[in-house]
């Protein structure tokens, strides 16, 4: 039987290149998202990814949602890997211009997402199992503009050690990316998110801004290396080594 894996947050970006690669690896795949559409179109990819040897699935599922989540994992019986890649309004600009409305949304759609979906994922994970959270750099590059998105990202992350050490023997890590040109930048007109990764790419020694197959490829390590616990691995094209962080 087929490893089985489920990718919250999984229909499009970072979370539906994790898919293909899950299904490359021969898991069977169950993805979720809010939005329908985006559902459809996300199953019709991965039921063409050639030479997958696993299935692919999917829910239309809101992780801020307590009891729908709950519901979806009751659902399921044996998972023994959750990918969380859920995420929620950017929360960024000058922290005196932050609303307070798009701070409570952004960690509903991040923090809450995060812990309800794993604690309602634990009824059916295996003890051998794995959670792998997706934070962001922003945690730690003490970049101006930053702060709501830093606050988000870093609480995700510090639940990765405690709960590592408290829930063992599963495991819990996370991928913590630098800027990765995937849809969630569509809030920024063109021009603008065309600057910024200008900027980003000439700031980092890789040269360049991340791809969600990077950031896939490093969950997949998460995910199929059963040693690793507790690890909050950063991708980040050598960003915070440019800026001296």
């Amino acid at each position: 039987m087929n490893e089985r894996v489920v990718i919250v947050g999984g229909t499009s970006g970072i979370g539906l290149e994790t898919a293909r690669r899950q299904l490359g690896a021969g898991r069977d795949v169950v993805v979720t998202g809010r939005d329908p559409g985006r559902l459809r179109a996300a199953l019709a990819e991965l039921t063409a990814v050639e030479g997958a040897s696993g299935t692919a699935s999917g829910s239309v599922v809101d992780a801020r949602d307590e009891t729908t989540t709950q519901e979806f994992f009751a659902g399921l019986g044996r998972v023994d890997h959750v990918v969380i890649a859920a995420t929620g309004s950017t929360a960024a600009g000058p922290f005196r211009s932050v609303a307070t409305d798009a701070l409570r949304e952004a960690s509903e759609g991040k923090l809450i997402a995060h812990s309800l979906t794993a604690r309602a994922a634990l009824d059916v994970l295996s003890p051998a199992g794995s959670i792998t959270f997706v934070t962001a750099a922003s945690a730690g590059a003490a970049m101006p503009g930053t702060a709501g998105l830093a606050a988000v990202n870093a609480s995700v992350a510090a639940m990765v050690p405690v709960l590592a050490v408290e829930l063992a023997p599963v495991r819990f890590n996370a991928v913590s990316p630098g800027v990765v040109d995937t849809p969630w930048w569509d809030w920024m007109d063109e021009e603008a998110k065309a600057e910024t990764f200008a900027a980003y790419a000439k700031s980092t020694p890789a040269g360049r801004c991340g791809r969600p197959e990077d950031i896939a490829d490093a969950i997949s390590f998460l995910v199929g290396n059963g040693f690793t616990t507790g690890v909050v691995l950063t991708v980040d094209g050598g960003a915070r080594l440019a800026s001296g962080a």
